[in-house]
């Protein structure tokens, strides 16, 4: 395993540098018309294309264009939505649900006996700038093959990416049905994604995992209730054969990317255009769909598109045992005369006998009254009890709250202030937009003052799920026991509301990958970059060896390390930490981290351990003396990894070549050179080799007092001249749950 540890990083890195999406803009469509022309198709081969969707000129909403085509040798013409790169197939439209199923080319690689690549496919599906996603609750990522790792990625710079691993050792039995790990492995994607591509990288010689299978492997993102695994996939031709054309794929879509409020403002552009309709904002993407109201069924795109159900010619699904009317959108079941019944729609009428209508009445009467007189006096004194019960039981288990509660109890911390949900509107001016300072996939992060004047940055998360609850408990507990100078300090939380929140300290001069890298290249001289790398690492230190329990960050980068007013660090972040256990070990089955920082070694073997952070400082170390990204591109369309470029230099000793000039006088490249060399060993392939946060804390330490003696009399004028700059805006949330947008998970709960 030791032997194929480096070739397996050097692939995984080359496949995440290589794959890429094409850019051609996809053309735009013709204005949206209000009334559909009666001439548009509304079928192609047998599907049928509901407006917004449509063919032709004047058939279908802005971003919708469906062509219809023969093509392939098949006389059956084929429906085909407008891509940017290519058209795609449509296999059915669901209004309702506001999704379309589609067909997506499968990426695939074979090889010869002698381990030859001998033919392949990379695949991509783009949708530009039109309304749709790929659904990432409905579709899954697959794996199928021998000892191989799959990955897809999209995104914005792809940015976004996941993948699992299949494997095919000791002929360990292949299961029909099964993608857990053996020649099949399957995993969720990430949401929101407008493009991806999929491709896969190898653990061992090809050729020697395939005595008893064909030498290919495939990778695709497909409806997950639209395919199953089946073990003759591996032992023949079956799977292409039978998905040539693509595999399933169901994407989300909305009619439009405002809210239903702000659609509504303007009639000429809302799309939900019967008057029996209704507009729902999309639970999972940014805008909203329309459906037909409660009782009307068809198309609410449409002017009078949405139709009464006559629910009496549809005794079935709308039962009545009397007379049945219908009326507009429901309808009224009443017994004949002499006859009654407790619930006609449920139960039959019965013919009345003894007792006369009139004293039915009278009784019907009192009992009523009665009855009412006491629910009222019920509903007085419960209301209040039941109301404030109710929300407390439900806010505190929906996010978590009554574990947050026990732990800031049993562990007694009097550090953090609890406030009330007055405190943080009155502090944020009700979370006015003006005080709005970031947004991220967990949160929304606001500028707030407190009674006393201090300026704060408070989280507001978007918690609706157990692991995300789970986080939020985490990050608070791990905040509340940390002291340190160098580590953003937790004021408090507030609890009593839907949404949690927390209260951290305001960092007003941005983060350190914006002080180097957005900086317009204005001077900053090594002694602040030495110090700051310095007391970063001082921190971590703290984390590892002196916080109880020993804390592993996580997602160490130069985005999760804020600077203040004197440009002195402070590590941000913890979203993504982990308390170590006795033995110093994390084992996972989600790998957490960002594309550049990612420790090769943990992402292989699934353990998370303090020498994970190491390497993450280490690749920020050589951010610090280069300003260069750690994923970059230098004019080409491909992306470069730092730390393979920093390591190849260093080899061939053109290590000057990839040093930012503002550093590069003689009196420095000693120093320099000796943090070349502790970012080198940082980066160690065998985690047990890289030093401790403490020894590099202490070698910077030392290496910042040599730099301090050999340039003094530089110092002064250099400091000056940086604390003179204007001072950059941010927060702890700008970038600390931003960042957790970029992260890429790779499900590798496939084990060998």
């Amino acid at each position: 395993m030791g032997s194929t540890l480096p070739l397996f990083a050097f692939q995984l890195l080359l496949l995440l540098t290589l794959l890429q999406a094409a850019t051609t803009a996809a053309a735009s469509a013709p204005p949206s018309p209000n009334v559909v022309s009666p001439r548009c198709n509304e079928t192609c081969g047998g599907i049928s294309i509901p407006y917004p969707f449509g063919i032709g000129d004047g058939c279908f909403r802005e971003g919708f264009e469906v062509t219809c085509e023969v093509g392939n040798g098949s006389a059956t013409p084929r429906a085909f939505l407008v891509g940017r790169e290519r058209n795609i197939t449509v296999e059915e439209i669901i209004l309702p649900q506001g999704q379309a199923r589609i067909l997506n080319y499968v990426s695939w690689d074979c090889f010869n006996s002698t381990n030859d690549w001998v033919a392949g496919r990379r695949p991509t599906l783009d949708l530009g700038d039109k309304p749709f996603w790929v659904s990432s609750t409905k579709n899954r990522f697959t794996t199928m093959g021998c000892n191989v790792i799959g990955i897809v990625i999209g995104g914005d710079n792809y940015s976004l990416g996941t993948g699992c691993a299949s494997f095919c050792f000791g002929g360990a039995n292949i299961t029909s049905g099964s993608c857990s790990g053996t020649g099949c492995c399957q995993t969720t994607i990430p949401e929101k994604l407008e493009n991806f591509t999929t491709g896969m990288a190898y653990f061992i010689n090809v050729s020697s995992s395939y005595r008893d299978y064909i030498p290919c492997t495939f990778t695709f993102v497909a409806d997950q209730d639209g395919f199953a695994f089946d073990e003759s996939y591996l032992r023949n031709y079956n799977f292409y054969d039978k998905y040539k054309d693509g595999v399933p794929l169901v994407l989300d879509w909305v009619a439009g990317r405002q809210t239903c409020a702000e659609a509504k403002r303007n009639p000429s552009s809302y799309a939900c255009r019967s008057t029996n309709s209704k507009c729902f904002d999309s639970t999972s993407l940014d805008g909203y769909i329309c459906n037909c109201s409660t009782g009307f069924h068809g198309n609410p795109y449409l002017q009078d598109g949405c139709k009464d159900i006559d629910e009496c010619s549809l005794p079935t699904q709308y039962p009545c045992h009397g007379t049945c009317s219908n009326t507009a959108g429901n309808y009224r079941c009443s017994c004949p005369k002499g006859h009654s019944s407790k619930d006609p729609k449920s139960e039959p009428c019965v013919q009345d006998h003894g007792i006369p209508t009139s004293t039915k009445i009278v009784i019907g009467s009192c009992v009523g009254l009665v009855s009412f007189i006491t629910c009222i006096f019920c509903v007085i004194l419960t209301f209040q009890r039941r109301k404030l019960l109710r929300e407390k039981d439900k806010f505190f288990q929906q996010n978590g709250g009554l574990r947050l509660y026990e732990e800031i109890r049993s562990k007694q911390i009097d550090t953090v202030k609890i406030y009330t949900k007055e405190d943080i509107e009155k502090a944020t001016d009700n979370f006015d937009k003006s005080r709005e300072l970031g947004r991220g996939g967990h949160g929304t992060v606001y500028k707030g003052y407190l009674d006393d004047g201090r300026e704060v940055a408070i989280k507001r998360s978007k918690v609706v799920t157990e692991d995300q609850s789970e986080e939020f408990v985490r990050e608070m507990i791990i905040l509340s026991q940390i002291n340190h100078k160098n580590i953003v300090r937790l004021l408090g939380c507030c609890l009593e509301v839907e949404i949690p929140m927390l209260v951290y300290e305001f960092i007003p001069n941005g983060t350190l990958f914006e002080f180097i890298h957005d900086n317009d290249g204005k001077l900053i001289p090594l002694t602040i970059r030495l110090r700051i790398a310095r007391e970063s690492a001082e921190a971590l230190a703290y984390l590892h060896s002196s916080a109880s329990p020993p804390i592993i960050h996580g997602d160490v980068k130069s985005l999760n390390i804020l600077l203040d007013h004197n440009y002195v660090p402070k590590v941000s972040d913890f979203g993504a930490s982990r308390m170590m256990s006795l033995d110093e070990t994390q084992f996972i089955t989600m790998v957490q981290g960002t594309l550049g920082y990612l420790d090769p070694e943990y992402l292989l073997v699934r353990q998370l351990t303090a020498k994970s952070d190491v390497y993450s400082f280490g690749v920020v170390l050589m951010e610090l003396i280069t300003r260069i990204k750690a994923i970059y591109y230098d004019g080409s369309s491909q992306g470069k990894c730092l730390a393979s470029s920093f390591i190849e230099a260093m080899k061939d000793s053109r290590l000057e070549e990839i040093l930012d000039d503002q550093i590069m006088g003689k009196e420095n490249m000693d120093v320099i050179q000796e943090i070349a060399e502790l970012a080198k060993e940082c980066l160690n392939m065998n985690g047990d080799e890289r030093p401790s946060m403490r020894e590099l804390a202490e070698k910077l330490h030392m290496l910042e007092g040599f730099l301090q003696v050999s340039s003094t009399h530089h110092a002064a004028e250099e400091c000056e001249a940086l604390l003179g700059e204007s001072s950059m805006s941010s927060t702890l949330d700008s970038v600390g749950y931003h960042s957790l947008e970029n992260k890429l998970g790779f499900d590798v709960k496939a084990g060998r």
